[in-house]
């Protein structure tokens, strides 16, 4: 049996209202175009005749027992036969007789057409106010930040795509989040990606949809953040560093006076304590990239692998090694202080102006030296075959 060229994929889960409609929609399309598919039903466990319906229409109903948007949706794609998949959400809002876009976006070239709802048209009453105009604005745009792709809308539901490129990404989140990993996973691995204009159109549907707005905002923020070490931990343990450093490091010296205010030993500390906190978040930016390439999460990155290639375990170790004698000098400074007032009663301003930093530098080398060995760990290479 030849397979056919574009599989058109519905998720679904209690759609009898409008599964008929979307259906008889794609069907249309297909025979008005002349072009060889299948409507595929990925049914996540529905109960109100939602199979029957796909049945009777004619579709190709695949049970998918793993509950969630992302589950049923890959149960389809894994399914579907044609070397194109079009998916789409079985509640009638969006246009299966209006599919061509992706076809020819597709045919040029592309990995992945997404459709984007703000350019080609909201209807009214089709998307809630907060989702318009906070979540998907702002998620998409961290989005873009992050990953440095050209999606404007990561959350439309109406997309095609080369079934073989996106099997190949090894999608893995079962929830409404599946869309923004989609539309991550295809920027990190440089697929061609290309966004065709979408109207959206209010659903069918009598009940509320499937989507939470803050549960399911939050996955999708989560999703972001756990693919993006350098926005996660990165850029705000440097920060933390730089401006910790920016203050502690006159403190250590003289008090500062700013204006009316005087900044001393307590500043001191916790602009220490922020330095501290800052290279930790650094470093797991680090533990996070060196796992995720090695499971095949994360693509390469070739300026932090060149900084890795270079500082190595024992670069690390040796400069952990001179933070701890740096820490240990500061701190025999204190205690020759200390002797020098027969071990009694001491300026706390003085003697904290050696203690913190020498504390501070106790705990970056003790960081530096094991998270140097940890990294080391996490680079070993396992032969294959090996138990």
């Amino acid at each position: 049996m030849t397979a056919p060229r574009l599989s058109i994929v519905m998720p679904c889960l209690n759609e009898a209202e409008t599964l008929e409609t979307c259906i008889r929609k794609a069907q249309g399309f297909l025979k008005e175009n002349q072009i060889e598919g299948e409507v595929v039903v990925a049914d996540n466990g529905s109960a109100d005749g939602s199979r029957e319906i796909a049945r009777r229409c004619g579709a190709r109903l695949v049970d998918v027992p793993q509950k969630g948007y992302g589950s049923a949706l890959m149960g389809g794609i894994a399914a579907a036969r044609g070397e194109y998949v079009i998916m789409g959400d079985a509640d009638d809002s969006y246009d299966f007789t209006n599919l061509q876009p992706f076809i020819s976006a597709l045919d040029d070239g592309a990995d992945l057409a997404m459709g984007n709802r703000f350019k080609g048209g909201i209807m009214p009453g089709a998307m809630p106010f907060l989702h318009r105009y906070l979540g998907n604005p702002v998620l998409s745009g961290l989005a873009r930040t992050f990953f440095k792709s050209n999606v404007g809308d990561f959350h439309c539901g109406l997309r095609g795509f080369r079934r073989q490129a996106i099997l190949d990404l090894d999608l893995q989140t079962t929830g409404m989040e599946f869309a923004s990993e989609m539309a991550v996973k295809a920027a990190l691995r440089g697929l061609k990606v290309v966004e065709v204009p979408t109207v959206l159109y209010p659903d069918g549907r009598s009940r509320p949809p499937h989507l939470r707005t803050w549960s399911d905002g939050w996955r999708h923020l989560k999703f972001l953040l756990l693919y993006s070490p350098k926005w996660l931990f990165f850029y705000p343990g440097a920060a933390l560093i730089v401006f910790g450093l920016l203050v502690s490091v006159p403190l250590i010296f003289a008090p500062l006076q700013i204006g009316g205010v005087r900044l001393d030993i307590n500043t001191l500390m916790y602009a220490s304590l922020l330095t501290v906190v800052g290279a930790q978040s650094v470093l797991f930016s680090i533990f996070t990239y060196v796992f995720g390439v090695n499971v095949n999460l994360l693509p390469r990155d070739a300026a932090t692998d060149k900084f890795l290639s270079r500082a190595g375990l024992e670069k690390g170790i040796a400069l952990s090694a001179g933070m701890i004698l740096l820490g240990f000098a500061s701190s025999l400074g204190a205690v020759f202080y200390w002797s020098e007032n027969r071990f009694g009663d001491i300026d706390p301003t003085r003697s904290m102006r050696l203690v913190i930093p020498g504390a501070m530098l106790f705990a970056l080398g003790f960081q530096i030296f094991f998270a140097s060995f940890f990294i080391s760990i996490l680079n070993i290479k396992l032969k294959q075959g090996s138990k």
